[in-house]
């Protein structure tokens, strides 16, 4: 099965389709983790975009269900160079995708994209499965939208506020296209969370007394998340919030801070972050908006900072009790170096 990938700029790509035949667009980004390809393939934070891996063999361990950070793939389509279609005691990748009916192409020079990507910054792709036709995918591609122009957040957020009960701090949670991870993390620590549609108002988060705000991730540009933005501006200094990647970005706009889209963005298992004490750990991470340091007003005070560009992966407001990071703690995909860091702190915190 023959498949076309077709860039905005007139490149194609002929490679070996895998999943079922159909078409799909999407913001072509890529993730240079060697491991957890499914975790990926499931943060809905990647909706609305193609993701390519640059790790060069991706299905060589199959489908670990256990490790899914949302109920299905959330990913437009999944781009590699070399599939593994005989993994040991699991599911192989490309089953999965045609039990799903997801899109996937194989054969392709990744290293080539990735270069061009980071060159030339992130661009809209159009992927035919089941067609060599490169001139059709790369009118799909023109025909995609810019992902800052798309709604994506309610497609990902939960439809109804939810419970997951605890003996700890109540915890208040915006649902942005939050990660299975995430709740873990916090519920690990006996945190009583309610969990919240995206637009939920100020008044109804409050209903359930928390202790704090927590802000999750989420796909697509920050500025979509209105409501969410005025419900941090409403409750900043009301209640400590905390949030996490997105979260992030919408603590920034809420205190009138300004983000821009990235060159590429920040997207792997492996990226070095330096605390504000000059400790260097490494982060998973998967974002392309990214907060403005010198926006951030009077009494913010940047606590983390990336290794590679010097961007801000952090910062916090003590007068305001917000306390919020750019990368992903949670550990999932990823390496351990900032889970204990953060939750820890946080729970201490609402101690």
């Amino acid at each position: 099965m023959k498949a076309a990938l077709g860039l905005e700029d007139g490149r194609f790509i002929i490679g070996d389709g895998f999943g079922v035949d159909g078409e799909t667009t999407g913001e072509l980004v890529f993730s240079t983790q060697m491991s957890g390809y499914m975790e990926a393939l499931t943060d809905p934070s990647y909706h609305g975009q193609l993701l390519l891996f640059t790790y060069p063999l991706i299905g060589n361990y199959g489908v670990d269900k256990e490790n899914f950070q949302s109920s299905r793939v959330w990913s437009s389509g999944c781009v590699v160079h070399e599939l593994c279609t005989q993994p040991a005691g699991r599911t192989a990748l490309s089953q999965f995708f045609e039990e799903e009916g997801l899109h996937g192409i194989s054969g392709v020079d990744t290293r080539y994209l990735t270069i061009s990507i980071r060159e030339q910054g992130t661009i809209r792709a159009g992927l035919i499965v089941g067609s060599d036709d490169g001139e059709e995918a790369v009118k799909l591609a023109r025909s995609a939208p810019d992902i800052r122009n798309q709604a994506l957040i309610p497609g990902v957020s939960c439809k109804e506020p939810s419970h997951l009960p605890g003996s700890g701090p109540r915890v208040a949670v915006i649902d942005l296209g939050i990660k299975h991870n995430i709740v873990k993390s916090l519920h690990d620590r006996s945190a009583d969370l309610y969990i919240f549609p995206h637009d939920t108002p100020p008044d109804e988060l409050m209903g359930c007394k928390p202790d704090a705000l927590f802000i999750s991730n989420g796909p697509g540009d920050p500025l979509q998340a209105k409501e969410a933005i005025s419900a941090v501006k409403n409750l900043a200094g009301e209640l400590p919030i905390y949030g996490i990647c997105m979260g992030n970005q919408i603590c920034g706009l809420a205190l009138g801070g300004k983000t821009e889209k990235m060159k590429f963005g920040h997207r792997g298992a492996n990226q070095p972050i330096r605390y504000k004490d000059g400790r260097v750990v490494i982060s998973s991470q998967n974002h392309g908006f990214v907060v403005l340091e010198d926006s951030l007003p009077e009494g913010c005070e940047v606590t983390f900072t990336n290794c590679n560009d010097g961007s801000l992966e952090g910062f916090e407001d003590e007068y305001l009790n917000l306390y919020c990071v750019q990368f992903h703690p949670e550990a999932h995909a990823g390496p351990h170096d900032t889970e204990k860091m953060y939750f820890d702190m946080m729970m201490r915190r609402l101690s």
